[in-house]
């Protein structure tokens, strides 16, 4: 086990999440180039990260979890995301993921998390997924892209359509598709290696696929359904929907990364004289205002979102359910927080100059991480919309919620 593994094997037992993503946090930020370069988490990281249990924030106590509030999960995120940002995405992914033990028999849950090192990843839902109806469960055959953390996950989730005997495929009341996740461990599955991008390079989101897979009944889970909830996930935790955390989650990520360039260029604004000029950077008054104006975007987009969360956790636990209001200021908070984030981040890339294109200083993979963010689904511009109608009077569709 590596010296950063075995420098928090003790911190589980006595300390919280926060605490030991701040004690681990320098592991992972030593690891960037390793995990840029073989775009996954390197071994003795991984260890470090499970010894840390970093990968079970969201998992109920019940099955060796911490089941953090949402506010808690988020300063985790953006801790290590400061470090790392595909170590935080990889990190969030499985988060979200392991809230599905809320909604599966305390016995199957224990069989997929019950490992120190368990970690359930899945990828995108698209059309071509399907699980046909047989006795005891479904066949299942599937490809499934974006499957960040899939190089290191233990068990995959694959998103489906389900088919029923007669051909047809299920649909909701009000016609929509029904959709159903079937759940089976990484032996199952065939992995492409096909993760070549330009940011979030570390997360390996790779596409997996299964081919006439038999998935037990037992297996499948359809999340964020009181009706299918069971006794490990009576907390106020899973009140919240994966969507609201892997909303909250990913905006930490963007936060994180976005401090991360803000506070290396303040470092180099007190060392740097640009070319041609004999003024160092941190005396130009423009650029003064323009760092004061960035601090002030981070500032309040994080606040927005922690108090947003905190507001909603001190409702639900009240025994209440979340409203809609509610619901689309989560929406509202994390998309905001994302996109002030980038704002941020292009501050400070820009203002940096050409220090900020090489490799070797530590602008360049942050930049590109943070745009990479704001491709991914929970970042998209029409959220706005959305949020826009609720405020409105109109009616959003709940899926965007």
């Amino acid at each position: 086990m590596s010296a950063a593994g075995r420098m928090v094997m003790a911190a589980p037992m006595v300390t919280d999440p926060l605490t030991r993503a701040r004690t681990v946090a320098p592991a992972i930020e030593a690891a960037s180039h390793r995990i840029e370069a073989a775009r996954e988490l390197p071994p003795d990281l991984l260890d470090a990260l499970h010894d840390a249990r970093l990968f079970r924030t969201l998992l109920p106590r019940s099955l060796g979890g911490d089941e953090a509030t949402p506010e808690t999960y988020v300063r985790v995120m953006e801790v290590i995301a400061r470090a790392d940002a595909s170590t935080a995405w990889c990190i969030g992914q499985a988060s979200g993921c392991s809230m599905a033990a809320a909604y599966v028999a305390p016995e199957v849950a224990r069989r997929i998390w019950a490992a120190p090192t368990a970690a359930l990843a899945w990828g995108a839902v698209g059309p071509d997924q399907i699980a046909q109806v047989v006795d005891g469960g479904y066949r299942v055959t599937g490809s499934w892209p974006f499957a960040s953390g899939g190089r290191h996950a233990t068990w995959f989730g694959g998103h489906c359509r389900v088919r029923e005997r007669d051909g047809t495929l299920r649909t909701l009341p009000d016609g929509s598709p029904y959709e159903r996740t079937m759940l089976f461990p990484r032996s199952a599955v065939t992995m492409r290696a096909n993760w070549q991008v330009m940011g979030l390079r570390g997360t390996g989101s790779d596409t997996y696929s299964v081919e006439d897979l038999f998935v037990p009944e037992p297996f499948t889970v359809r999340r964020d359904r009181d009706e299918e909830r069971h006794p490990q996930g009576e907390g106020t935790l899973y009140r919240f929907t994966t969507t609201h955390l892997y909303a909250s989650g990913f905006a930490a990520v963007a936060l994180g990364t976005a401090r991360g360039l803000l506070d290396e260029f303040v470092k180099l604004a007190g060392a740097k004289t640009p070319m041609s000029t004999s003024r160092m950077l941190r005396d130009s008054p423009t650029l003064q205002s323009g760092l004061a104006w960035a601090e002030g975007k981070w500032r309040a987009a994080r606040a927005g979102l922690l108090s947003t969360l905190r507001e909603v956790q001190e409702h639900l636990e009240t025994g209440a359910t979340m409203s809609v209001d509610q619901k689309v200021a989560i929406r509202l908070a994390s998309t905001f927080a994302i996109h002030q984030a980038k704002e941020v981040a292009d501050f400070a890339w820009a203002e940096a100059g050409a220090t900020a294109i090489f490799e070797s200083q530590p602008f360049e993979r942050r930049f590109r991480d943070i745009h990479a963010v704001t491709q991914q689904v929970q970042a998209r511009r029409n959220h706005f919309e959305t949020v826009g109608q609720h405020l409105m009077g109109l009616a959003p569709h709940p899926r965007f919620l």
